[in-house]
C-alpha cells in the first residue's frame, strides 16, 4: 500500500496547441520553431503571467496551463488570440478551456479535468477559444465577452456529452471567426492525408486492424519524396467524426483526401478506399479489397501495397490535368516538371526544353536534373541525339547533379540509373541505384519496373 495523499483541487485547465502543426513543420522546420518560440516569448507567456496562469507542462506545439479561476482563463486565452490575430504568419492556436477536478503528482497534473480540457481543445477552430458547459458557468455575466452555444459534442474518450461554447468579444467576433475558418495554404507539391478508416463490421477487433492499415499506408506514402503527407496524429483528430472532406482539405492544407472503411464478415475482410480532391470534392480514385482473417499481417501488407500503388500515380495525373489548365507565362518549375512528365512517351526534345525552364528557375530541384538526364537517354535509344558524344555527356552530367543535390530520394535514384546505363554504360551503377531506390520505397513504381529492364536497355543501346 501507498502512503501517499493523492492531491484533489477544482481548477480551470486551459489546452492549447497549433493548428496544422505537422504541416507546417514539414513545410519549414526551423522556421516554425522559430516562429512559435517568438510567440511564446513576445505574446503567450506573458499574456499567461498577466492572467495569473501557471504553465504545467509544454509539448512541442501545445501547452497545459492551470487556472484558480475560469475568468482568468477566459481572459487570458482570448487576450492570445486577439493579439495573434494582428500578427503575420501562419502559426494560429487552438485554445481549450473546461473547469474540472484535477490531480497534482509533482509537476504534473491529471484527470477528468485535464481531459475534457485537451478535447475541448480539439473541437475548437484555429484562431478560437471554445469552453466546456462547465467552464461557461463560471464566467457566464462575469465578463465583457459573448459567447456562442455550439450544441453537445461527443468527446473522445469522454463518457457524457459536452456542450461547448465558442468565446467573442462583440466586434472582435467577426475578425475572430474569419481568422479561424481561413483555410491553410497548400504546399507546393501534391498533399494528401489518410483518414482514419471506418470500422463498419461493429467488431472492436477491427479497430486496431483499421487503425494499423491506416498507418501503413501514411507510411508508404511518405517515402514518396514527391508527396506532402500530413502526419498521422493530424488525421486522426477525426476519427469517429462525420468528416466534410472540404473542411478537412482546408484545416489540414491538403488538395487530397484518402478514406475508407473495413468491414469483417464470415472469416473474410472487406477493405475499400477512395482517392478524393478536397476543393471540388471529385473522387479520383476507388477500390476495394478482400481477403481472408486467417493471416491478418499478410493482408494488411497487400492491401498497403495495392493501395499506395494506385494512389501515387492517381494523384501525379491528377495534379498533371491541373497544371494543364494553367496560363503558360504563370508556370512555376513544379508546373514545368508536371508538363515535362505528359511528353514522357513521345520521345521528343519538348520534355528536355521543359526541364531546363524548371532549372533556370529552382537550380537545385534534383528531381527535374534526374529526369532531364532520364529524356536524355530516352532521345538516346530513339537515336534522336543530334550530338550524341556532347548530349550524352550533358545527360550524365545532369544525373551526377540530380545525385548531388538529393541522395535520398526514390524517383532521383530511378531515373539517374537509366541515364546511367544508357548514355555511360554504367550498367552495375544503376543497378545499385534501383536497388538503393527499391530500399527507400519499395513500392516505387517506376523502379520496380526498371530492374528487370536494365539488360534489355544496356543491349539495346543505339550504335
Amino acid at each position: 500500500m501507498t502512503s501517499g495523499r493523492v492531491e484533489r483541487r477544482l481548477a480551470a485547465v486551459l489546452a492549447a496547441d497549433v493548428a496544422g502543426y505537422s504541416r507546417l513543420m514539414g513545410a519549414d522546420e526551423v522556421g516554425t520553431l522559430e516562429a512559435l518560440k517568438a510567440i511564446r516569448r513576445e505574446i503567450v507567456d506573458p499574456v499567461i503571467a498577466e492572467h495569473k496562469g501557471r504553465i504545467v507542462k509544454t509539448t512541442g506545439d501545445g501547452m497545459l496551463v492551470e487556472f484558480a479561476s475560469a475568468v482568468d482563463a477566459v481572459t487570458c486565452a482570448v487576450a492570445v488570440q486577439q493579439r495573434m490575430a494582428g500578427r503575420s504568419g501562419q502559426i494560429a492556436f487552438r485554445i481549450g478551456i473546461n473547469i474540472g477536478d484535477i490531480i497534482s503528482d509533482e509537476s504534473d497534473i491529471f484527470g477528468d479535468g485535464v481531459n475534457v480540457a485537451a478535447r475541448v481543445e480539439n473541437e475548437c477552430a484555429p484562431g478560437g477559444v471554445c469552453l466546456s458547459g462547465s467552464a461557461f458557468e463560471q464566467v457566464r455575466g462575469k465578463t465583457e465577452f459573448e459567447f456562442d452555444d455550439l450544441g453537445e459534442r461527443a468527446l473522445k474518450n469522454i463518457e457524457r456529452p459536452v456542450r461547448l461554447y465558442a468565446a467573442r468579444i462583440g466586434h472582435v467576433a467577426k475578425a475572430t471567426i474569419e481568422e479561424g475558418n481561413r483555410p491553410l495554404p497548400l504546399p507546393d507539391k501534391p498533399s494528401i492525408a489518410v483518414l482514419p478508416f471506418q470500422n463498419m463490421s461493429g467488431d472492436p477487433e477491427q479497430e486496431y486492424f483499421a487503425d494499423g492499415i491506416v498507418e501503413d499506408i501514411t507510411t508508404a506514402l511518405s517515402r514518396f519524396r514527391s508527396l506532402f503527407v500530413i502526419a498521422r496524429n493530424s488525421s486522426f483528430t477525426y476519427k469517429g467524426k462525420a468528416v466534410d472532406i472540404k473542411q478537412v482539405g482546408r484545416e489540414l492544407g491538403v488538395r487530397y483526401v484518402l478514406e475508407g472503411s473495413v468491414r469483417k464478415g464470415g472469416g473474410r475482410i472487406r477493405i475499400t478506399g477512395q482517392l478524393i480532391e478536397a476543393a471540388t470534392n471529385t473522387h479520383l480514385w476507388a477500390d476495394r479489397f478482400d481477403g481472408t482473417a486467417e493471416d491478418i499481417f499478410d493482408l494488411q501488407d497487400k492491401v498497403t501495397s495495392q493501395v499506395v500503388g494506385a494512389i501515387a500515380p492517381a494523384l501525379l495525373r491528377a495534379e498533371t490535368d491541373r497544371s494543364s489548365l494553367k496560363r503558360p507565362d504563370n508556370l512555376a518549375a513544379y508546373d514545368l516538371y508536371l508538363r515535362a512528365l505528359s511528353e514522357i512517351n513521345k520521345y521528343s526534345p519538348v520534355a528536355l526544353r521543359l526541364c531546363y525552364q524548371a532549372i533556370d528557375i529552382e537550380p537545385t530541384y534534383a528531381v527535374v536534373h534526374a529526369f532531364a538526364a532520364f529524356c536524355y537517354a530516352q532521345l538516346y535509344i530513339a537515336g534522336a541525339l543530334e550530338d550524341r558524344e556532347k548530349e550524352c555527356a550533358e545527360g550524365l552530367r545532369l544525373a551526377e547533379r540530380a545525385l548531388f543535390l538529393a541522395n535520398d530520394d526514390a524517383e532521383v535514384f530511378a531515373r539517374t540509373a537509366v541515364a546511367f546505363t544508357n548514355l555511360g554504360g554504367q550498367q552495375d551503377r544503376a543497378i545499385e541505384l534501383i536497388n538503393r531506390a527499391l530500399t527507400i520505397n519499395p513500392n516505387y513504381a517506376i523502379a520496380s519496373s526498371k530492374r528487370p529492364a536494365m539488360a534489355f536497355w544496356r543491349s539495346s543501346r543505339v550504335r
